[in-house]
C-alpha cells in the first residue's frame, strides 16, 4: 500500500493508525480480550449443551380429536422454557424446527448454541388438562 494513501485517506478518517509500539501493544491487548471472550462463549455453549442434552421440555395445549393442536408450539416458547431452566437466554432464531410442532406427543428440535455446537432437545406436548383427569 502506498504511503500517500495511508497519509491522505486512511489516517485522517480514523480508518488506520500509525503502527507505533504503543498502538501495536494496544491492538495485541484488544485481540487477547476478544479471544478470551470467544473462548468464554464456547465454554458456555458446551455447558448448555451438556445441561440440555438429557432434558425434556413439556408443553400443554388444547387439541382437536385427531391430536392436532389449536396452536403450534413456537420457538419463542421453547427458548423461554430453556431460559427458565438454565437462566441463559437463547435467541429464538437458533431453534431449528424442521416443521411446526402442531401435534400432541414427542418431538425433537435442534438448537444451535454456538459455532458447530448444537443440542437436540426433546419436546413433549400433552393435552391441556389431561393430567388432572
Amino acid at each position: 500500500m502506498a504511503d500517500g494513501y495511508a497519509r491522505n485517506y486512511l489516517l485522517p478518517r480514523g480508518l488506520a493508525v500509525v503502527p507505533t509500539d504503543h498502538n501495536v501493544a494496544r491492538y495485541a491487548k484488544q485481540k487477547a480480550v476478544h479471544e478470551a471472550e470467544l473462548l468464554q462463549r464456547e465454554e458456555k455453549a458446551r455447558y448448555l449443551r451438556d445441561k440440555l442434552a438429557d432434558q425434556t421440555l413439556h408443553f400443554e395445549r388444547k387439541a382437536h380429536d385427531d391430536d392436532r393442536l389449536y396452536g403450534s408450539v413456537r420457538a419463542e416458547e421453547i427458548t423461554g422454557q430453556i431460559e427458565e431452566l438454565t437462566g441463559e437466554h437463547i435467541e429464538a432464531s437458533r431453534v431449528q424446527l424442521e416443521h411446526p410442532i402442531e401435534t400432541l406427543g414427542p418431538h425433537a428440535v435442534t438448537i444451535s448454541l454456538y459455532k458447530g455446537i448444537t443440542v437436540d432437545v426433546r419436546i413433549q406436548v400433552d393435552e391441556e388438562g389431561a393430567k388432572e383427569e
